[in-house]
């Protein structure tokens, strides 16, 4: 991706038509990749400070939220025309879709979730927060969001019936909590922290720890798939921990590059996406890993 210059934050992916949205923050765009030839299709300018990206493939929507005006821009996936605007107080951040709701959840503020209508591209319900979210998953089975509040120090727990908090978890000797994920089926977190730089499991019904492993500093995404969590990190390094009910065991410290904190699972394809930020002479560039 020549031309890209500054921080690059989270991604997203149309698997019909092998699109990868990357939002280049530092550029103020989004930049579409075609994941086939490797090639930027298409930039989508006037930006500002795109942090979080959502593409829902049933209305062909590609949703943008701005951390610089906080404001959440709908485009049509196809024409890349903006179709919509909900506009947040400030700092836009990590958006999430509900499959079963159809609502769309974003992060913002010093300490909120918009709950947006997609199709009327209207917000329909906030819930409050201690500070500000960061990383955040949603069950379906439970009906609820797991939310990371590193700025509080805590996780929080939000009923999506009511769009209320019931519970807090607080921090175990560990702060910066940013990036989660979430094992539905055995009813686990994946949450890394940054001081120290460690990952932990943790039971998503009680909040408390499971087990605790180190991994590399300045965490940014954390996947789960088939027993295995990824962790990308901006210290230049991916790892990997192959998990059992109660621990967690690296197997893989894969180097990278300096500052490739964000991250993809393509689940399906087997892949992880990597957006490598410009450094020196190295321009930005979107790295593929396949998954043995």
């Amino acid at each position: 991706m020549p031309g890209i210059r500054g921080r690059i934050d989270h991604i997203a992916y149309d698997p019909i038509n092998h699109l990868v949205y990357i939002a280049a923050l530092g550029n103020n765009t989004i930049e579409v990749v075609n994941i086939n030839t490797m090639k930027v299709v298409n930039s989508i300018t006037g930006l500002n400070e795109p942090q979080g990206i959502l593409y829902i493939p049933s209305s062909h929507t590609l949703v943008v939220a701005n951390g610089g005006n906080g404001n959440c821009a709908f485009f049509d996936a196809v024409s890349y025309k903006q179709t919509g605007t909900v506009s947040l107080k400030n700092d836009a951040d990590n958006i999430r879709y509900d499959t079963s709701s159809h609502f769309i959840y974003v992060g913002y503020g010093r300490g909120s979730i918009a709950v947006i209508d997609p199709i009327s591209k209207r917000q329909v319900a906030d819930i409050r927060l201690d500070d500000h979210p960061e990383s955040f998953q949603i069950s379906s089975k439970h009906n609820r969001l797991y939310i990371n509040v590193p700025e509080a120090g805590q996780i929080e727990v939000a009923d999506l019936s009511t769009n209320k908090i019931t519970a807090k978890w607080k921090n175990n000797n560990a702060s910066s909590n940013f990036p989660m994920a979430l094992d539905e089926d055995n009813n686990r977190l994946f949450v890394a922290y940054r001081n120290p730089a460690t990952l932990r499991m943790i039971n998503s019904e009680t909040g408390l720890d499971i087990y605790s492993a180190s991994c590399s500093g300045d965490a940014d995404d954390v996947f789960y798939k088939d027993s295995l969590v990824f962790v990308s990190t901006g210290i230049g390094y991916i790892d990997v921990f192959r998990t059992t009910q109660t621990s967690l065991t690296q197997v893989n410290h894969i180097k990278t590059s300096k500052g490739a904190r964000t991250s993809l699972l393509l689940a399906a394809e087997r892949e992880i996406l990597l957006a490598v930020p410009a450094r020196g002479n190295q321009p930005a560039a979107l790295w593929v890993y396949r998954i043995n």
